[in-house]
């Protein structure tokens, strides 16, 4: 290729116009081109060779769906020489997406983007009208140097690859779970909610009422349990149901999804001190049963202001009044909190009347 022919290079003048050097030229070495800058056919190789980069990160990443897709977790794993399959397949065909796409962008920079010396000479903080026109032109050009325009193949599989990357972290959004739906309209204070084989044990207990037992060591609560202000975490008494061998029935995730829905907090203050009808029809000697669950983002709550009967999330500080329903004082909770209704069973245990009348849990979602 004739030196007429070779790309513009700024060595030759690399002190903008009107502007006088600061130190005389050390003796830079003439600039050197690159293979690609002035061989067509390393250029054409090189695109090649970064195009096939990104379409190395699109097999990537389709490989990594398949294998969340097609490798088991959980009782019956996959293994491979003793390791999760799908923890090594996944970390695999990650690691292949981003390396590939990293190496192309790295060739692509390094052999087909333009290659020019500048030099920036030292100005003020504050730039002069003219030298920000200045730098969106450089910006134009930056573009329009990375030959985007002019290299559709390299455009278009790193297009590919990026756009397949980014399905990855929306295909392990599965592993949040299944999105609520109207499992929440419903908690297991419902006898309907339980399945055959609790229904089958409650049957043995002679009880047709739940019973409110206190959080974690399961026992059941009586009203003179209870002082005034007293403020108790508490949970249905199915969570320790036991078969006739003794082996719990509820166990495990269920368990877990079961507590989660269902936890209540239990609070006990003067009648008195109620200011809405439903709130009072619903206690039982001044003790009301609140659902635990934020209505804002499904934190639990249990911090009681035990003057002013006011229950504080305390993750983003939303405040309930207890004497009113629930109702919103503060904070960016939009809905009161469901209150449970109470009564005694047959040997005076405190026990729900019935469920919930609304869906527990934060509002993000639409309701019906």
């Amino acid at each position: 290729m004739s030196d007429e022919n070779l790309p513009e290079t700024a060595h030759g003048d690399r002190t903008p116009a009107g502007v006088d050097e600061p130190i005389p030229n050390p003796g830079i070495e003439p600039h050197q081109w690159r293979p690609t800058d002035v061989d067509p056919k390393a250029e054409k190789r090189a695109e090649r060779q970064v195009a096939g980069l990104f379409g190395l990160a699109m097999v990537g990443a389709v490989l990594f769906v398949v294998s969340y897709v097609v490798f088991k977790i959980g009782p019956h794993t996959d293994t491979l020489e003793g390791l999760g399959a799908s923890n090594v397949s996944l970390g695999v065909t990650l690691a292949v997406t981003l390396l590939a796409m990293g190496a192309g962008i790295i060739q692509w920079a390094r052999k087909l983007m333009a290659d020019h010396e500048i030099v920036e000479m030292r100005h003020t903080a504050s730039s002069p009208q003219e030298d920000r026109e200045a730098t969106v032109g450089i910006l134009a050009t930056g573009l329009e140097e990375s030959g985007l325009g002019r290299r559709p193949l390299i455009r278009n599989t790193l297009l590919g690859a990026g756009g397949l990357l980014g399905i990855l972290p929306i295909v392990m959004l599965r592993d949040l779970g299944p999105l609520p739906g109207d499992s929440l309209d419903h908690t297991i204070w419902d006898l309907d909610t339980w399945t055959p084989e609790e229904q089958a044990w409650w049957a043995t207990q002679n009880r047709t009422l739940v019973r409110v037992v206190r959080d974690v060591v399961g026992t059941p609560i009586k009203p003179h349990d209870l002082e005034i202000g007293d403020l108790v975490n508490a949970e249905p008494e199915i969570l320790f149901a036991v078969d006739a061998e003794g082996q719990p029935i509820v166990e495990g995730t269920r368990a877990l999804v079961i507590k989660s829905k269902a936890a209540v907090i239990l609070n006990r203050m003067v009648p008195e001190d109620i200011v809405s009808a439903q709130t009072l029809n619903w206690s039982l000697d001044g003790i009301v049963c609140y659902s635990k669950i934020c209505t804002h983002v499904g934190c639990p709550i249990s911090l009681n202001e035990r003057t002013t009967h006011h229950l504080l999330c305390p993750c983003h500080q939303s405040t309930f009044d207890l004497t009113d329903s629930g109702r919103v004082l503060f904070g960016p909770a939009a809905r009161a909190l469901p209150q449970l209704e109470l009564t005694i069973d047959d040997e005076g245990y405190l026990a729900a009347k019935r469920d919930f009348t609304e869906p527990v849990g934060p509002s993000f979602w639409e309701r019906g």
